[in-house]
């Protein structure tokens, strides 16, 4: 599509479907999209999910299923597993290497686009009527296109108007619904990755085992996971430092013994972090996952927070569609704001500070994990989803001075 035609997109009339509203219009069919489209399905509306591409389609992620992912899967959803992580090996940009291990399965490994198609057909048996190939333009509140103070027009790319009593975004990171809600961000970090066909002899050393590197840029990690006969290998820093995050990922694909290995799938992916102040709702719009800025901010964990934050969306999506007045519309939105602060919120407070501290004294998390048994076990009941971070610093005097003495490290 040209720019010109683009313009005129945003700004011509649209026109309405076929005259139908739906109870609920997902747009984004990734983990938060599915998510929030299964929940709603499954309280017995009229849903309909709308994704760009055409599924299954690749994402920049290391997939990682840690415990919070997998408890809030729809039920009997088995993820399509590609390995069981039993063992991390921690380096501090490449020094100070150290395999710690665990008796119990740390998380689990997906291939994404697997993953997320799994979960779109989860949510069409709920009853979810799903669209690929579908681009969304804009959304409307007012307007010619809208009938009623009770519907939204979402406008496609073809001019057409679905209309909806309630809408969700979930269209990811540079989200078109997130920006009509007036999203704001903290900080943005870029993803690179690629993913690396390997001999068996390759992928059985690193069967069962993940590595994390501490990077030479403030805030930066990098990471292998293992898929099988194929390796992720990504790293991830702050945006605006790109030649340094591709020298990074350069440098620890040759010093891992895998520059000889031609990547089958190369990118990159901006991840976005809300603001504390950031709006989660506009109307009868609601945003969750990527197109909210819902990660940890530490780790940049995403998946678990997409999942958890879609369902919250699509059952606080049918209370909105229920609403019959800007009144108790209002209050619905106020209802899904307080359960995603309540929840997801406090451990990105959280997260942000160990982000903060981490950047300035890498070396210290570094010594602490590998070297401090209270420490990794930390680290292993986060993972498998017994605690949290929050959890941990809420119920641990002693993890809370810890904190509080890396924050005054700077």
């Amino acid at each position: 599509m040209s720019s010109d035609s683009a313009a005129r997109d945003e700004t011509s009339p649209a026109r309405s479907e076929d005259g139908r509203v739906w109870d609920v219009v997902v747009v984004g069919a990734g983990p938060a999209g599915a998510s929030a489209a299964h929940a709603a399905a499954s309280a017995g509306r009229r849903v309909l999910l709308l994704e760009k591409a055409r599924l299954p389609r690749y994402k920049t992620c290391g997939g990682g299923i840690i415990g919070p992912s997998r408890e809030a899967l729809p039920p009997g959803f088995e993820p399509p597993l590609r390995d069981r992580v039993h063992a991390v090996t921690f380096s501090l940009n490449g020094r100070l290497t150290r395999t710690r291990r665990s008796r119990h399965t740390l998380f689990e490994l997906v291939s994404r686009p697997e993953f997320d198609a799994g979960l779109v057909r989860a949510a069409r048996e709920a009853g979810a009527e799903v669209r690929t190939g579908v681009t969304v333009t804009r959304v409307e509140q007012h307007g010619p296109a809208v009938p009623d103070r009770r519907t939204v027009a979402v406008v496609l790319a073809d001019g057409t108007a679905v209309l909806a009593r309630a809408v969700v975004g979930a269209d990811g990171s540079a989200s078109r619904i997130g920006a009509h809600v007036g999203v704001k961000l903290a900080h943005v970090d870029l993803g690179l990755e690629a993913e690396i066909p390997v001999p068996p002899s390759v992928a059985e050393d690193w069967a069962g085992r993940v590595l994390i590197d501490w990077g030479p840029i403030p805030g930066s990690y990098g990471w292998v996971f293992p898929k099988g006969d194929s390796l992720t290998v990504g790293v991830i820093s702050a945006r605006g430092e790109g030649t340094e995050t591709k020298r990074y990922l350069d440098d620890l694909i040759a010093r891992l013994g895998l520059a000889g290995f031609e990547p089958t799938v190369s990118s990159g992916h901006l991840t976005r972090c809300r603001s504390d102040d950031s709006p989660l709702s506009r109307g009868r719009v609601l945003v969750c996952g990527d197109a909210a800025g819902l990660l940890e901010p530490w780790t940049r964990e995403g998946i678990s927070f997409a999942l958890r934050s879609g369902r919250l969306a699509g059952e606080w999506a049918v209370r909105i569609a229920e609403a019959h007045d800007a009144v108790d519309t209002r209050r619905q939105a106020l209802n899904y704001a307080f359960a995603i602060k309540a929840g997801l919120g406090v451990e990105m407070g959280v997260g942000r500070r160990l982000y903060a501290a981490f950047a300035r004294r890498p070396g210290v998390f570094h010594a602490a994990v590998t070297g401090l048994r209270p420490a990794w076990r930390a680290f292993a009941r986060v993972t498998r989803g017994s605690t949290s971070f929050a959890e941990i610093v809420r119920t641990h005097p002693a993890a809370r001075r810890v904190l509080m003495a890396v924050d005054r490290l700077g």
